[in-house]
């Protein structure tokens, strides 16, 4: 078995169980949500690479001009639209509007849970495969930088941490994962812990 067929095993058997969505508001359990909320439906892609460096993550600093998140660290997606025949698209569309990850360059290996933020998105994440090498390309209105992390570092629940911030006048709990300079928090290490949970 490749590399590559092993890393792809491994995927998919941590896909494979069906789990509960995951939130924003998982550590802070006193939170009521409102029953009638709507939310929107979006995508993210969890784009995962065999690179010379070993097992790569990529994933976004977003610009700081933008509305939903500005300045943070963020997998390349985006809310759902009406031409997107499914969230995979969704996810395949925005990476290619964020980073230049052309659509045919990606094998989709299954999907996790969806995951519903504060700003009122239900987000999807998509996990899929690198075929090759690219080299990507930020879109300046959106994205401030494109940089990858090691896949064993966000996949392992020992590195995260949990902290706590004033929101909205009250504290709110979150998952944290830093890697040198990034500081990848919120829905993004959310996620990411619970590909960590499945991988473990």
């Amino acid at each position: 078995m490749t590399a590559r067929e092993d890393l792809k095993t491994r995927l998919a058997a941590a896909l494979a169980g069906k789990g509960a969505p995951s939130s924003d508001f998982d550590l802070n359990p006193g939170t009521v949500l409102p029953p009638n909320r709507k939310l929107r439906d979006a995508a993210v892609l969890v784009a995962v690479s065999i690179e010379p460096r070993g097992v790569r993550v990529y994933l976004t600093k977003r610009s700081s001009r933008l509305k939903h998140h500005p300045g943070q660290v963020a997998f390349p997606g985006g809310k759902k639209d009406e031409g997107d025949t499914d969230l995979a698209a969704t996810a395949l569309r925005e990476a290619r509007e964020e980073i230049a990850l052309p659509d045919s360059n990606v094998e989709i290996v299954g999907c996790m849970p969806s995951h519903e933020t504060v700003t009122g998105f239900n987000v999807t994440p998509i996990v899929g495969m690198l075929r090759g090498p690219f080299e990507p390309v930020p879109e300046p209105g959106e994205v401030a930088e494109v940089f990858t992390v090691p896949l064993d570092l966000v996949t392992d629940p020992a590195r995260f941490s949990i902290e706590r911030r004033r929101w909205r006048g009250e504290w709110r709990r979150f998952y944290t994962v830093p890697h040198g300079p990034y500081y990848i928090w919120g829905a993004t290490a959310r996620i990411l812990r619970g590909l960590a949970d499945r991988m473990g």
